[in-house]
């Protein structure tokens, strides 16, 4: 029985193997293709601008359905049921704010990133180097959730368990190879393909994904004659709410947020107030990420960026309906302990689900080869997300930083380029040593913390840049800094960083702000710290208010500017 177990094991591993070269291959000849084509800063930063609203639509989706998304999401609503689906009802809601507030704005206002916005009637070096710090900050938080998922997805496909080892490398180690492999891929795609080839790579990574999320939701709501109500009913029996007693409990909030704690009112009421500073930060923070904004310069004009976003919210919304049937459906066929067994914080629930869900339809063959198409369709989430937060961060600061800081604004299209392309190699070598710290804490929570980020320090200042006559460069430094400062500072003395089973450093406590996610205070602290700067400067320049007004709301001069 073992030798045919081991063998078994090998044919999944083969065929997991064989996926993933294909899939590899396929990306890196669009890496390829696109870098015969990118011979401009406009092609490396907005892919030319060539893009349909659809083309964008999807790879907006593509940024969006990340490994937090996928692994994530399934695992919290795997674990904690209903309080897991809270994390996708919120970054679904998100995107009326990108939708209203911001899309259109900002593609008829800049050129590459969010500091054209913000620097446009203020002084150019100080407010482009606190954009590049802003979205160099966000973007590795955001790249440690998708490593950390790739760590984890690794370990998995490759059947390491505790105590095992497959090519000299425990678990451990297979999870580390995994982060060094996903930073490597990422720099080649960005470094050689710029936006175009990296805008390519999400389109294809969307299909797969929503295709191979569709095929697994359909298998497993099959299973139950395609009553969601029994599956439902057969994961809160199964959670580890019902192994407490309260299975109901798993189908009710207050499983991990809001809870309830008997005898200690100031816990309980630190509990409600994270689950609101949760729901700031996913509701605020997308319209403040640095890889999002930056995909409304692909398209041609302010309409298109529009249209992008409404196919963007079509094929999210579908996506995280199927997460939910996904991440129940691992709590009823799975389990909680084998989920947690895998890996403690749940990344692994939706692969897993997979081996379980073709085992029971076609046999243990079966269940390998839908782990492998499963595992590979999570695998190129990871790996197109992570290709547009590093293209998001060395667009930034070698267009803001290097060429209108350093340079002066008189570098030239390639050698803009040029930093670009370092810039690249240099964040991905950042996230990768930062991944391998990082790699016990839940990707969706991981993710959470880098829209916090974003809600903080971007997006206040961006939208008072937009609508406030009175804003001006002192305001939004102290913005971006103050939010950025605080939401950063707040994460290193909370339960995350310290104090905790599962923080990043479990061996010592020096956690004394009680809240994990830090939105509800640091929102407040980036808006206050913007008003109080503008106030205390004397500078105003309300011509040139104007004159963005005309741009932003009408799109006049915006071509122009694009071309500049």
């Amino acid at each position: 029985m073992i030798l045919a177990q081991e063998a078994v094991s090998d044919s999944s591993r083969i065929v997991t193997l064989v996926l993933f070269g294909l899939m590899i291959a396929a990306t890196l000849g669009i890496t390829v293709w696109a870098s015969r084509n990118t011979r401009s800063a406009t092609d490396f930063h907005s892919g030319g601008r060539g893009f349909s609203p659809l083309q964008n639509g999807l790879a907006i989706g593509s940024d969006y359905m990340s490994a937090a998304s996928f692994l994530g999401i399934a695992g919290m609503i795997a674990l904690f049921g209903y309080d897991g689906f809270l994390y996708s009802i919120g970054f679904l809601v998100a995107w009326l704010v990108a939708l209203l507030l911001v899309a259109e704005l900002l593609r008829n206002s800049g050129r590459y990133t969010m500091g054209d916005v913000l620097s446009y009637r203020m002084q150019q070096r100080p407010v482009r180097t606190a954009a590049a710090v802003s979205t160099v900050v966000v973007s590795i938080f955001y790249l440690l959730a998708q490593m950390v998922g790739a760590g984890a997805l690794i370990a998995l496909l490759l059947g390491i368990q505790e105590g095992q080892t497959f090519l000299g490398m425990d678990a451990p180690t297979a999870k580390i190879a995994g982060i060094v492999v996903v930073g490597l891929l990422m720099t080649i795609y960005v470094a050689f393909g710029g936006m175009k080839g990296t805008t390519w790579v999400q389109i294809t990574k969307a299909v797969i994904l929503m295709s191979g999320a569709a095929l697994l939701t359909l298998l497993t709501l099959s299973l139950y004659g395609f009553n969601l109500g029994a599956l439902m009913s057969d994961a809160a029996n199964a959670s580890q709410a019902a192994a407490d007693g309260n299975a109901a409990g798993f189908l009710e909030p207050g499983l991990r947020y809001g809870v309830e704690v008997a005898g200690d009112p100031l816990q309980t009421m630190w509990n409600k107030l994270d689950l609101i500073s949760l729901g700031m930060a996913l509701v605020l923070g997308t319209a403040g990420l640095p890889h999002i904004l930056i995909r409304f310069y692909t398209v041609p004009n302010s309409q298109s960026a529009r249209k992008s976003v409404n196919w963007g919210i079509g094929l999210i919304g579908t996506f995280y309906l199927m997460t939910l049937v996904l991440g129940f459906g691992a709590a009823a066929l799975v389990g909680h302990e084998a989920i947690t067994a895998q890996d403690a914080a749940g990344n692994t629930a939706a692969p897993q689900l997979a081996s379980v869900v073709g085992e029971r339809i076609g046999g243990e063959m079966a269940g390998a080869v839908l782990l492998a198409l499963i595992a590979s369709a999570a695998f190129a989430a990871i790996l197109s997300t992570v290709a547009g937060l590093v293209i998001a961060s060395s667009s930034s600061l070698a267009h803001d930083f290097y060429n209108s800081v350093i340079r002066k604004g008189r570098a030239t299209g390639s050698e803009e380029v040029k930093f670009a392309r370092t810039a690249a190699i240099g964040v991905g070598a950042v996230a990768i040593g930062l991944a391998i710290f990082a790699q016990n804490l839940n990707v969706a929570f991981l993710v959470a913390l880098a829209f916090a980020i974003a809600a903080s320090a971007n997006l206040p200042t961006l939208l008072l840049s937009l609508f406030w006559k009175r804003f001006n460069t002192a305001g939004a430094l102290a913005g971006i800094y103050g939010g950025l400062i605080s939401a950063v500072g707040l994460v290193f003395f909370s339960p995350v960083v310290s104090g905790s089973e599962n923080a990043l450093m479990p061996n010592v406590d020096f956690a004394w702000f009680p809240l994990p996610n830090p939105a509800l205070v640091s929102v407040p602290i980036s808006l206050l710290c913007a008003v109080v700067g503008t106030y205390m400067s004397k500078e105003r320049d309300f011509d040139k208010f104007a004159m963005l007004q005309v741009r932003a709301l009408t799109g006049a001069g915006a071509e122009k500017a694009a071309d500049h």
